[in-house]
Protein backbone atom coordinates (compact mmCIF):
# COMPACT_ATOMS: atom_id res chain seq x y z
CA UNK A 1 0.00 0.00 0.00
CA UNK A 2 1.26 3.77 -1.07
CA UNK A 3 0.19 6.07 1.39
CA UNK A 4 0.37 9.53 0.47
CA UNK A 5 2.55 12.10 1.75
CA UNK A 6 1.41 15.79 2.24
CA UNK A 7 4.22 18.75 2.90
CA UNK A 8 2.95 21.02 5.63
CA UNK A 9 1.39 24.18 4.28
CA UNK A 10 4.35 26.79 5.32
CA UNK A 11 7.04 24.43 4.15
CA UNK A 12 9.17 26.11 1.03
CA UNK A 13 11.57 25.11 -0.81
CA UNK A 14 15.45 24.70 0.40
CA UNK A 15 17.71 26.92 -1.29
CA UNK A 16 21.14 26.17 -1.84
CA UNK A 17 24.19 28.03 -0.26
CA UNK A 18 25.81 28.18 -3.62
CA UNK A 19 22.45 29.69 -5.44
CA UNK A 20 22.55 32.06 -2.86
CA UNK A 21 26.50 32.78 -3.04
CA UNK A 22 26.14 33.36 -6.99
CA UNK A 23 23.07 35.84 -6.54
CA UNK A 24 25.14 37.96 -4.09
CA UNK A 25 28.12 38.20 -7.16
CA UNK A 26 25.64 38.62 -9.57
CA UNK A 27 24.11 41.77 -7.50
CA UNK A 28 27.81 43.39 -6.83
CA UNK A 29 28.12 43.07 -10.92
CA UNK A 30 26.83 46.84 -12.17
CA UNK A 31 28.97 47.94 -9.46
CA UNK A 32 32.03 46.08 -10.28
CA UNK A 33 31.83 47.76 -14.47
CA UNK A 34 31.12 51.22 -12.45
CA UNK A 35 34.27 50.97 -10.18
CA UNK A 36 36.76 49.95 -13.03
CA UNK A 37 35.32 52.88 -15.38
CA UNK A 38 35.89 55.39 -12.86
CA UNK A 39 38.92 53.84 -10.54
CA UNK A 40 40.44 51.83 -13.22
CA UNK A 41 41.45 48.30 -14.44
CA UNK A 42 43.00 47.89 -10.82
CA UNK A 43 39.91 46.85 -9.03
CA UNK A 44 40.34 43.56 -12.35
CA UNK A 45 43.59 42.85 -10.68
CA UNK A 46 42.77 42.65 -7.43
CA UNK A 47 39.85 40.84 -7.47
CA UNK A 48 41.83 37.96 -9.56
CA UNK A 49 44.41 37.73 -6.79
CA UNK A 50 41.70 37.95 -3.93
CA UNK A 51 39.79 35.12 -5.61
CA UNK A 52 42.97 33.02 -6.42
CA UNK A 53 44.07 33.23 -2.96
CA UNK A 54 40.78 32.93 -1.16
CA UNK A 55 40.05 29.84 -3.12
CA UNK A 56 43.24 28.56 -2.54
CA UNK A 57 43.10 28.60 1.38
CA UNK A 58 39.63 27.61 1.27
CA UNK A 59 40.63 24.27 -0.74
CA UNK A 60 43.70 24.16 1.83
CA UNK A 61 42.17 23.86 4.93
CA UNK A 62 39.39 21.72 3.69
CA UNK A 63 42.28 19.12 2.77
CA UNK A 64 44.29 19.65 5.99
CA UNK A 65 40.98 18.99 7.64
CA UNK A 66 40.43 16.05 6.27
CA UNK A 67 37.61 17.04 4.09
CA UNK A 68 36.60 17.35 0.32
CA UNK A 69 38.18 20.60 -1.03
CA UNK A 70 35.60 20.40 -3.80
CA UNK A 71 32.33 20.57 -1.30
CA UNK A 72 33.62 23.99 -0.10
CA UNK A 73 34.82 25.45 -2.91
CA UNK A 74 31.39 24.59 -4.68
CA UNK A 75 29.45 27.20 -2.61
CA UNK A 76 31.12 30.55 -4.06
CA UNK A 77 31.90 31.74 -0.57
CA UNK A 78 35.19 32.00 -0.90
CA UNK A 79 34.17 34.59 -3.81
CA UNK A 80 31.98 36.38 -2.01
CA UNK A 81 34.60 37.11 0.34
CA UNK A 82 37.07 37.76 -2.61
CA UNK A 83 34.94 40.55 -4.24
CA UNK A 84 34.08 42.65 -1.10
CA UNK A 85 37.41 42.54 0.11
CA UNK A 86 38.24 44.05 -3.87
CA UNK A 87 35.42 46.67 -3.18
CA UNK A 88 37.19 47.22 -0.06
CA UNK A 89 40.58 48.04 -1.41
CA UNK A 90 42.30 50.82 -3.33
CA UNK A 91 42.68 49.57 -6.96
CA UNK A 92 46.03 50.48 -7.18
CA UNK A 93 47.22 47.70 -4.28
CA UNK A 94 50.15 45.51 -4.42
CA UNK A 95 49.10 42.09 -4.77
CA UNK A 96 50.56 40.69 -1.97
CA UNK A 97 48.80 43.04 0.23
CA UNK A 98 45.29 41.74 -1.50
CA UNK A 99 46.70 38.46 -0.62
CA UNK A 100 47.17 38.67 2.87
CA UNK A 101 43.41 39.68 3.53
CA UNK A 102 41.94 37.07 1.45
CA UNK A 103 44.42 34.51 3.31
CA UNK A 104 43.56 35.84 6.24
CA UNK A 105 39.89 36.10 6.08
CA UNK A 106 39.03 32.58 4.73
CA UNK A 107 41.39 30.74 7.12
CA UNK A 108 41.55 32.55 10.35
CA UNK A 109 38.34 34.51 10.32
CA UNK A 110 36.91 31.80 9.02
CA UNK A 111 38.21 28.29 8.77
CA UNK A 112 40.09 28.41 12.39
CA UNK A 113 36.33 28.99 13.85
CA UNK A 114 35.05 25.55 11.90
CA UNK A 115 34.04 27.05 8.74
CA UNK A 116 31.23 27.96 6.76
CA UNK A 117 28.41 28.23 9.48
CA UNK A 118 30.52 28.41 12.52
CA UNK A 119 32.49 31.61 11.94
CA UNK A 120 32.02 34.43 14.27
CA UNK A 121 33.78 37.53 12.12
CA UNK A 122 32.57 38.74 8.98
CA UNK A 123 35.89 37.23 6.68
CA UNK A 124 35.75 40.14 3.72
CA UNK A 125 36.24 42.77 7.08
CA UNK A 126 38.84 40.58 9.17
CA UNK A 127 41.10 40.32 5.97
CA UNK A 128 40.36 44.22 5.50
CA UNK A 129 40.99 45.03 8.80
CA UNK A 130 44.49 43.28 9.23
CA UNK A 131 45.78 44.52 5.58
CA UNK A 132 44.81 48.25 7.04
CA UNK A 133 46.61 47.78 10.45
CA UNK A 134 49.71 46.33 8.90
CA UNK A 135 50.17 47.69 5.58
CA UNK A 136 48.20 51.52 6.08
CA UNK A 137 50.49 53.22 3.12
CA UNK A 138 49.31 50.61 0.72
CA UNK A 139 45.43 51.47 1.75
CA UNK A 140 45.55 55.19 0.97
CA UNK A 141 46.83 54.83 -2.51
CA UNK A 142 43.20 55.94 -4.02
CA UNK A 143 42.93 57.09 -7.38
CA UNK A 144 41.07 60.38 -8.32
CA UNK A 145 37.86 59.05 -10.30
CA UNK A 146 37.78 59.45 -13.69
CA UNK A 147 35.88 62.47 -14.96
CA UNK A 148 36.88 64.89 -16.81
CA UNK A 149 37.29 68.40 -14.83
CA UNK A 150 39.82 66.37 -12.25
CA UNK A 151 43.66 66.76 -12.72
CA UNK A 152 44.86 63.12 -12.57
CA UNK A 153 47.32 61.02 -13.72
CA UNK A 154 45.57 57.60 -15.05
CA UNK A 155 47.95 54.41 -15.15
CA UNK A 156 47.81 52.50 -18.25
CA UNK A 157 46.00 48.83 -18.17
CA UNK A 158 49.83 47.72 -18.29
CA UNK A 159 51.48 50.00 -16.10
CA UNK A 160 48.37 49.17 -13.46
CA UNK A 161 49.25 45.56 -13.95
CA UNK A 162 53.22 46.16 -13.42
CA UNK A 163 52.38 48.14 -10.38
CA UNK A 164 50.58 45.27 -8.56
CA UNK A 165 52.84 42.92 -9.05
CA UNK A 166 55.92 45.16 -8.09
CA UNK A 167 54.33 47.41 -6.38
CA UNK A 168 56.23 50.16 -8.92
CA UNK A 169 54.85 53.04 -10.49
CA UNK A 170 56.87 54.05 -13.61
CA UNK A 171 59.59 55.34 -13.95
CA UNK A 172 59.53 59.76 -13.32
CA UNK A 173 55.82 58.92 -11.74
CA UNK A 174 55.01 59.78 -8.21
CA UNK A 175 52.44 58.85 -5.92
CA UNK A 176 51.22 62.39 -5.53
CA UNK A 177 50.45 62.76 -9.23
CA UNK A 178 48.06 59.73 -9.41
CA UNK A 179 46.89 59.01 -6.14
CA UNK A 180 43.91 61.60 -3.91
CA UNK A 181 43.19 61.32 -0.43
CA UNK A 182 38.98 59.62 -0.25
CA UNK A 183 35.83 62.00 0.50
CA UNK A 184 35.97 60.91 3.94
CA UNK A 185 39.65 61.94 4.46
CA UNK A 186 39.12 65.06 3.08
CA UNK A 187 36.55 65.73 5.29
CA UNK A 188 37.90 64.50 8.51
CA UNK A 189 41.27 66.12 7.69
CA UNK A 190 39.57 68.98 6.96
CA UNK A 191 37.56 69.46 9.58
CA UNK A 192 40.39 69.16 12.29
CA UNK A 193 41.89 71.84 10.83
CA UNK A 194 39.18 73.84 11.54
CA UNK A 195 37.50 74.26 8.07
CA UNK A 196 33.78 74.48 7.83
CA UNK A 197 32.05 71.87 6.06
CA UNK A 198 31.03 74.20 2.94
CA UNK A 199 34.96 74.89 2.72
CA UNK A 200 36.03 71.32 2.45
CA UNK A 201 33.27 70.63 -0.30
CA UNK A 202 34.77 72.80 -2.37
CA UNK A 203 37.58 70.02 -2.86
CA UNK A 204 37.21 69.00 -7.10
CA UNK A 205 36.75 65.42 -5.72
CA UNK A 206 33.14 66.03 -3.58
CA UNK A 207 30.18 65.56 -5.35
CA UNK A 208 26.51 66.22 -4.86
CA UNK A 209 26.55 64.03 -1.52
CA UNK A 210 29.61 62.22 -1.07
CA UNK A 211 32.35 61.77 -3.56
CA UNK A 212 32.73 61.82 -7.20
CA UNK A 213 32.61 58.48 -8.53
CA UNK A 214 31.69 56.96 -5.64
CA UNK A 215 28.39 58.15 -5.50
CA UNK A 216 27.52 56.29 -8.82
CA UNK A 217 29.27 53.37 -7.14
CA UNK A 218 26.40 53.48 -4.58
CA UNK A 219 23.70 53.80 -6.62
CA UNK A 220 24.84 50.74 -8.27
CA UNK A 221 25.38 48.79 -5.23
CA UNK A 222 21.91 49.93 -4.19
CA UNK A 223 20.38 48.92 -6.90
CA UNK A 224 21.80 45.41 -6.54
CA UNK A 225 21.04 45.76 -2.59
CA UNK A 226 17.63 45.64 -3.60
CA UNK A 227 17.39 42.92 -5.58
CA UNK A 228 18.57 40.76 -3.73
CA UNK A 229 15.99 42.10 -1.15
CA UNK A 230 13.41 41.08 -4.24
CA UNK A 231 14.86 37.97 -4.77
CA UNK A 232 14.27 37.32 -0.64
CA UNK A 233 17.97 36.65 -0.34
CA UNK A 234 18.40 39.58 2.17
CA UNK A 235 16.18 40.67 4.59
CA UNK A 236 15.19 44.23 5.14
CA UNK A 237 16.19 44.61 8.57
CA UNK A 238 19.61 44.67 8.65
CA UNK A 239 19.71 47.45 6.21
CA UNK A 240 17.18 49.64 7.20
CA UNK A 241 18.95 49.58 10.68
CA UNK A 242 22.14 50.05 9.08
CA UNK A 243 20.62 53.12 7.54
CA UNK A 244 19.33 54.27 10.71
CA UNK A 245 21.88 54.11 12.89
CA UNK A 246 23.56 56.45 10.90
CA UNK A 247 21.94 58.99 9.25
CA UNK A 248 19.69 59.54 12.16
CA UNK A 249 22.57 60.77 14.47
CA UNK A 250 24.59 62.15 11.39
CA UNK A 251 21.20 64.42 10.58
CA UNK A 252 20.67 65.57 14.21
CA UNK A 253 24.10 66.76 14.40
CA UNK A 254 23.75 68.36 11.11
CA UNK A 255 20.56 70.31 12.15
CA UNK A 256 22.46 71.48 15.24
CA UNK A 257 25.79 72.39 13.47
CA UNK A 258 26.05 72.21 9.46
CA UNK A 259 29.12 73.96 8.97
CA UNK A 260 31.19 71.52 11.57
CA UNK A 261 29.05 68.56 10.81
CA UNK A 262 28.80 67.01 6.99
CA UNK A 263 25.24 65.78 5.98
CA UNK A 264 23.54 62.57 5.83
CA UNK A 265 23.98 62.45 2.18
CA UNK A 266 27.62 62.42 2.62
CA UNK A 267 27.86 60.06 5.36
CA UNK A 268 25.49 57.66 2.66
CA UNK A 269 27.45 58.10 -0.66
CA UNK A 270 31.01 58.27 1.20
CA UNK A 271 32.68 55.26 1.90
CA UNK A 272 31.18 52.09 2.32
CA UNK A 273 27.83 52.60 3.93
CA UNK A 274 26.14 51.03 1.18
CA UNK A 275 28.28 48.30 0.17
CA UNK A 276 27.94 47.16 4.02
CA UNK A 277 24.13 48.09 4.28
CA UNK A 278 22.96 45.35 1.72
CA UNK A 279 26.58 42.69 1.09
CA UNK A 280 28.91 42.93 4.39
CA UNK A 281 26.21 43.55 7.13
CA UNK A 282 23.91 41.09 5.92
CA UNK A 283 26.49 37.81 5.79
CA UNK A 284 24.08 35.21 7.27
CA UNK A 285 26.96 33.33 9.42
CA UNK A 286 27.93 36.38 11.22
CA UNK A 287 25.16 38.55 11.50
CA UNK A 288 21.82 38.64 13.93
CA UNK A 289 19.28 35.78 12.80
CA UNK A 290 16.51 37.01 14.94
CA UNK A 291 13.99 39.56 13.23
CA UNK A 292 14.17 42.13 16.11
CA UNK A 293 17.79 41.22 16.44
CA UNK A 294 18.96 42.11 12.88
CA UNK A 295 17.41 45.38 13.30
CA UNK A 296 19.43 45.70 16.04
CA UNK A 297 22.43 44.18 14.57
CA UNK A 298 22.28 46.88 11.66
CA UNK A 299 21.35 49.93 14.06
CA UNK A 300 24.56 49.21 16.29
CA UNK A 301 26.46 49.08 12.98
CA UNK A 302 25.59 52.30 11.51
CA UNK A 303 26.10 53.76 15.03
CA UNK A 304 29.48 52.69 15.60
CA UNK A 305 30.33 53.69 12.33
CA UNK A 306 29.34 57.37 12.73
CA UNK A 307 30.95 57.72 16.16
CA UNK A 308 34.51 56.47 14.48
CA UNK A 309 33.91 58.31 11.54
CA UNK A 310 33.44 61.61 13.77
CA UNK A 311 36.21 60.70 16.67
CA UNK A 312 38.26 57.52 15.89
CA UNK A 313 41.48 57.50 13.85
CA UNK A 314 39.90 56.21 10.94
CA UNK A 315 37.93 57.85 7.96
CA UNK A 316 35.73 55.30 7.79
CA UNK A 317 34.34 53.09 10.40
CA UNK A 318 32.22 50.20 8.26
CA UNK A 319 34.69 47.36 9.02
CA UNK A 320 35.46 47.82 12.44
CA UNK A 321 31.58 48.43 13.23
CA UNK A 322 30.94 45.34 11.77
CA UNK A 323 33.46 43.71 13.82
CA UNK A 324 32.58 44.59 16.92
CA UNK A 325 28.71 43.47 16.05
CA UNK A 326 29.54 40.27 15.25
CA UNK A 327 30.94 39.86 18.81
CA UNK A 328 27.35 41.31 20.33
CA UNK A 329 25.83 38.90 17.69
CA UNK A 330 25.28 35.86 20.52
CA UNK A 331 23.80 38.50 22.96
CA UNK A 332 21.51 40.13 20.61
CA UNK A 333 19.97 36.65 19.65
CA UNK A 334 19.52 35.54 22.76
CA UNK A 335 17.49 39.13 23.93
CA UNK A 336 15.62 39.07 21.06
CA UNK A 337 14.63 35.23 20.38
CA UNK A 338 10.75 34.89 19.50
CA UNK A 339 8.36 33.75 21.58
CA UNK A 340 8.35 29.68 21.15
CA UNK A 341 4.16 29.06 19.46
CA UNK A 342 1.99 27.59 22.65
CA UNK A 343 3.79 29.70 25.04
CA UNK A 344 2.89 32.76 27.01
CA UNK A 345 5.40 35.34 27.46
CA UNK A 346 6.06 34.04 31.36
CA UNK A 347 6.91 30.52 29.98
CA UNK A 348 9.86 31.93 27.89
CA UNK A 349 11.59 30.26 24.70
CA UNK A 350 12.70 27.37 26.53
CA UNK A 351 9.40 26.04 27.49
Amino acid sequence: MRFERRELPYWSAPTSVASLMLQVLAALVPAAFAHVWFFGPGFIFNLLVASIFAVAGEGLMMWLRGRSPAAALSDYSALVTAALLAFAIPSLTPWWVTATGALFGVIVAKHLYGGLGFNIFNPAMAGYVVILVTFPADLNLWVAPRMGDIDYQQLTLIQTLVFTLTGNLPEGLSFDAISRATPLDVMKTGLNRLATVAEIRTNPGMGDFGGRGWEWIGNFLAIGGFWLMIRKVIRWQIPLGVGLGLLVPASIMYLVGPGTNPSPGFHLFAGATILCAFFIATDPVSAATSTRGRFVYGLGIGFLTWCIRCWGSYADGVAFAVLIMNMAVPAIDYLTRPRVVGHSKGDGADG
